[in-house]
């Protein structure tokens, strides 16, 4: 049997769940080869929450210190209503969750997170062979004439073979598609505005002061709309995300510049703070629209594997898209690492067993929440609020199941571990 560090792997995708994979890969010993279809690796203007489930993972890859530099750490939970910013909720996040799950829950800078992995996978000191990352590298062509030995042929007319091909590559995943995986994208019917808005101006307006004196991470429920809000960078930014239902011209685009009027006007008949904050968003706001993938077990197609929103795209009303992709790179080479170079196919086998139903059902959760974040005031919004009091999650599962993770079996005892919290 050839050891398992003489795998080849190449990762499709440069975003954060591919760079992930990885480095989780790189750690498990293998020569891990990442295309980037961007011209040059980074990540949009935006923030990014990650959960314990997440946490976890990172923690478990070494970057404990490097995530305490870039993260700002919420205090609280405060779920508002629309019209009058009544708190329904305020619940504990901080030390907490740690005491709970073993791991924090974080706001970030998505392109800080994102320096952090692609440095980890750079970082000539770090454990197994370092990451080789190519750039302006789609992949175009998919050449499987070696049933083992997937070669991912580029624009550019390279080709780069590998013992697995992970698809990584985001939610119009062009490995998923040459590959022949079966079409599952959906549309929402909603976007979302995006917007980082200076957390000086938030703090010198008293309408917004209140958002400052605490780090939180807030919801605000709506008929048809919701709006989420946090710091990232200690208080620099305030991370905006503004659900509301699509034009068609964003449909048709999937992105599309706006402006602070145009959100403005969405929640003009909102409580007062409402655009009051939104108002103060610079010129570079933008809409996007939201897609999913429906639920879909099959992940693994000979020795190619999917990733991420290649796999399990959601919508974000559990903010865990890219946590579960962080989760399926741990498992994924957990998997590998374990099996050795004879291994390969079963372990791809037991990642998809370990992952598919796990994402599945966080999928199903995050578009039931979609109605459920969005019902007119009644009888339904009053019984969803009183359910929202607590912490045991939304709709279909609770916090305590999504924020412990996909467990890490002890292949000795088949006893569930939690490797990365250690």
């Amino acid at each position: 049997m050839a050891p398992s560090q003489s795998l080849q792997i190449t990762v499709a995708g440069g975003g954060l769940g591919g760079l992930t994979a990885a480095l989780a890969l790189r750690q498990q010993g293998f020569r891990v080869t990442v295309l980037e279809a961007a011209p040059q690796l980074g990540e949009v203007g935006a923030g990014i929450q990650t959960a314990p489930n997440a946490s976890r993972v990172l923690i478990g890859l070494g970057l404990r210190p490097q995530m305490e530099d870039i993260h700002t750490a919420p205090q609280d939970q405060v779920r508002r209503r629309w019209a009058d910013g009544s708190v329904i909720a305020q619940l504990p996040l901080g030390q907490s969750v740690v005491d709970t799950y073993g791991a924090p829950y974080w706001h970030y800078h998505r392109a800080d997170l994102h320096r952090m992995l692609l440095d980890a996978c750079l970082d000539a000191d770090g454990p197994g062979p370092v990451v080789e990352v190519h750039t302006d590298a789609k992949v175009v062509e998919l050449d499987r004439t070696d049933p083992d030995r997937p070669v991912a042929v580029t624009g550019r007319g390279e080709r780069f073979a590998g013992d697995v091909l992970v698809g990584a590559d985001g939610i119009r995943s062009a490995v998923r598609d040459l590959a022949g995986f079966p079409d599952t994208l959906a549309f929402s019917g909603e976007m979302a505005y995006r917007a980082l808005i200076p957390g000086d101006l938030i703090a010198a307006d008293p309408a917004t002061r209140f958002l400052v004196d605490r780090y939180h991470s807030t919801i605000w429920y709506g008929p048809d709309k919701h709006l989420v809000h946090y710091m990232i960078r200690q208080g620099e930014f305030l991370n905006i995300v503004a659900i509301v239902p699509c034009t068609p011209e964003v449909e048709r685009d999937w992105t599309a510049q706006a402006s602070p009027d145009e959100m403005v006007e969405a929640f003009s008949d909102w409580d007062d703070r409402v655009p009051a904050m939104l108002a103060k968003a610079k010129d570079d706001v933008a809409a996007f629209a939201l897609y999913r993938r429906r639920r879909d077990p099959v992940w693994v197609d000979g020795r190619v594997a999917l990733l991420g929103d290649a796999c399990h795209a959601m919508l974000p009303y559990q903010a865990q898209g890219a946590s579960q992709a962080m989760e399926d790179a741990a498992v994924l080479a957990e998997e590998l690492g374990a099996a050795g170079g004879s291994g390969v196919d079963g372990a791809l086998t037991r990642y998809v067993h370990r992952r598919a139903k796990h994402a599945g059902m966080v999928q199903d959760a995050s578009w039931a929440n979609m109605s459920f974040y969005h019902l007119p005031d009644g009888p339904e919004q009053r019984e969803r609020d009183e359910k929202l009091r607590s912490f045991d999650g939304e709709s279909d599962v609770s916090y305590d199941w999504l924020w412990r993770g996909s467990p890490l079996h002890d292949p000795d005892n088949e006893a569930i571990t939690y490797q990365f919290a250690r």
